[in-house]
This record gives C-alpha cells, sequence and structure tokens, in this order.
C-alpha cells in the first residue's frame, strides 16, 4: 500500500512539462457528476487554449446509442488538490457534434443571461451555502446516527465539538483545504443542525463563476467521500421527521443594491421574485416540496414570505443591510440539489431584466 501512496504522490513536474486535465461534466441526472481525464503537453491556463473532447452520452443519459457522440467545451480551469503539481481539473459543458448545447447544459442559457450589458453592468454577486448530509456506505444511513436508529434531537449540533455531536471533520476540513488550493472562493465550513449534515460556502463570485465554483466544489467533494469510503447524498430531506432538510441559500447582491440608497432596489428586487414565485420554485431543486413544509426554518412552499432576519421566510434581509441602508438578500428557497446556473442566472433575469 505504501507503494501505490508513493505512486499517486509522484510528483510529476521534476521530470515533464506534461500535464493532467481531469475534464468534468454534469451528467444526465442534472447532478451526477463524471469526470475523465487526458495528457497535455504543457501548462494552459486559458479554457479557450484547451481542446474539445468528446464522450459517450449514451452511458450518462444524455445522447441515443446510435448517435451517441457528445462534446465537451472546456469553460474553466482549476488547480488539482488530488493530482497537484501542474496538474489541472477543467469544468466543462455539453453540446451535440452540431455545436447545439444538449439539453442538461444548463450553462449555455446563464452564459447569455450574464453577457447580457444590462446584467453585465450590475456586476451580480453570489454566496451560495451549500449544505449536505453525509452517510454509511453499506447501510445509507447518516454518519455518526445508530444502525437503525437515532441520535439524540436537534440542538446541540450545529457548529457543535465533540465526537458525539460532529460526525465526518476530516472530510470537511479536507474538502475546504482542497478547495482552496483549487482556487475556488470558498469563504467557510460549519456543521448544521442535524447530525452528519454540514454546510460550505462559495462566494462572494461574480456572475458565471460563481455556479462554476460550485460544481467544482461539489466535485472535490465527491471525491474525497469516495477516498473516505462515505457517501454524498443529495436529497434535500434526506430524513423524514423531525429533522431539517439540506438547502443552497442564495446570497445575492447588485451594484445598485450595494450603493447608497440599495435597500429600496432589494425591495422591488423581493416585489419582483413574488411576482414570478411558482416558476422559482419550480427550478430550484427536484423533491423541494418536503423540504419547504413551513417547519424547520422554511416557509410553506406555496406562501411567498420575505423579512428581516428572519429565517422562516424565503427571502430574508439581514440586519446589517437594513441598516446600512444597502447591502444584500438571502434566496432561501433552493434545495441542495439545485443547478446553480439555473438558480443564479434565474435571479439575475428576473430582478434585473425581467419586466412585469
Amino acid at each position: 500500500m505504501s507503494l501505490l501512496s508513493d505512486l499517486i504522490n509522484l510528483n510529476l513536474s521534476d521530470i515533464t512539462d506534461k500535464v493532467i486535465a481531469e475534464y468534468i461534466w454534469v451528467g444526465g441526472s442534472g447532478m451526477d457528476m463524471r469526470s475523465k481525464a487526458r495528457t497535455l503537453s504543457g501548462l494552459v491556463n486559458d479554457p479557450s487554449k484547451l481542446p474539445k473532447w468528446n464522450y459517450d452520452g449514451s452511458s450518462t443519459g444524455q445522447a441515443p446509442g446510435q448517435d451517441s457522440e457528445v462534446i465537451l467545451y472546456p469553460q474553466a480551469i482549476f488547480r488539482d488538490p488530488f493530482r497537484r503539481g501542474n496538474n489541472i481539473l477543467v469544468m466543462c459543458d455539453a453540446y451535440t457534434p452540431a455545436g447545439e448545447p444538449i439539453p442538461t447544459n444548463k450553462r449555455n442559457k446563464a452564459a447569455k443571461i450574464f453577457s447580457n450589458p444590462d446584467v453585465a453592468a450590475e456586476e451580480p454577486w453570489y454566496g451560495l451555502e451549500q449544505e449536505y448530509t453525509l452517510l454509511q456506505k453499506d447501510v445509507q444511513w447518516p454518519l455518526g446516527w445508530p444502525l437503525g436508529g437515532f441520535p439524540g434531537p436537534q440542538g446541540p449540533y450545529y457548529c457543535g465539538t465533540g465526537a458525539n455531536k460532529a460526525f465526518g471533520r476530516d472530510i470537511v476540513d479536507s474538502h475546504y483545504k482542497a478547495c482552496i488550493y483549487a482556487g475556488i472562493n470558498i469563504s467557510g465550513i460549519n456543521g448544521e443542525v442535524m447530525p452528519g449534515q454540514w454546510e460550505f460556502q462559495v462566494g462572494p463570485s461574480v456572475g458565471i463563476s460563481a455556479a462554476d465554483e460550485l460544481w467544482v466544489a461539489r466535485y472535490i467533494l465527491e471525491r474525497i467521500t469516495e477516498i473516505a469510503g462515505v457517501v454524498l447524498s443529495f436529497d434535500p430531506k434526506p430524513i423524514q421527521g423531525d429533522w431539517n432538510g439540506a438547502g443552497a441559500h442564495t446570497n445575492y447582491s447588485t451594484k445598485l443594491m450595494r450603493n447608497d440608497g440599495g435597500y429600496e432596489i432589494i425591495k422591488k428586487a423581493i416585489a419582483k421574485l413574488e411576482k414570478r414565485h411558482k416558476e422559482h420554485i419550480a427550478a430550484y431543486g427536484e423533491g423541494n416540496e418536503r423540504r419547504l413544509t413551513g417547519r424547520h426554518e422554511m416557509a410553506d412552499m406555496n406562501t411567498f414570505l420575505w423579512g428581516v432576519a428572519n429565517r422562516g421566510a424565503f427571502i430574508r434581509v439581514g440586519r446589517d443591510t437594513e441598516k446600512a441602508g444597502k447591502g444584500y438578500f438571502e434566496d432561501r428557497r433552493p434545495a441542495f440539489n439545485m443547478d446553480p446556473y439555473v438558480v443564479t442566472s434565474m435571479i439575475a433575469e428576473t430582478t434585473i431584466l425581467w419586466k412585469p
């Protein structure tokens, strides 16, 4: 095993200019992540200089068997925390051989929204709070929970410490450092309300880069849980009953919101979000109806509610924003399994481009 470890940790930059590039894309379910690696002749820092690549879309649920070729377009480059050295992770989106985005390519539409001059002028900032649940591999039950049973009720686990309150911290800290190494703008971590549940935050990041960074952070997390022999749950309500669900709260601001008088702009934006509430809910993650029940720090999905410092509301404005008269707001509706390309671009589209 020590030889295997030595080989995995070989520093190739000592003996060659060649670089390993791990191409990453979103699979057919819209949540599964796929990747494969190729060798490059040297270091590349610009994704437009990377070669396109293809894969078998019939094996990922993204193309029929009789016409299975799907083309990967490199879009963003990150340092590879697993191979290290000059090796890279490459976030891609997927197209037909004719150059049309395939149906599961949500990045293409998001890029068009973020490149709109009216949106670009507002420099939309995002802070994405990604909650997740760690499961024991063989029994699909939360990490740290007794087999077939339940821990004590919620209360001591949120930001808790101790072997009977925090389960999986080694995974969480490994992920934190790996994201910083990769160049992801990860801004923090914390234990969540339900034992075995954690959160990391990405941002503030501008425009589509927030979604690129969150997808790659998810990829890195799943690679780390793979190494640890733990399963990463994508369910917004992994355990039924009196347990919190897993969301992806999305903090958002525009240039006007961040300037003096921005609180009035925020209130106008929230009014727009209320008018398109149903459309947003439909796009904010599968199974979200099991999470948005009016309990466990969430409003009922059929009733739009916003407020200052109200964690039971769909849209929460912080006290600091209210006091300063400018700042940001938090959309608490997105589920853990939301597509950040969809959510970030939809918020920008509704608050900046949409005319009621």
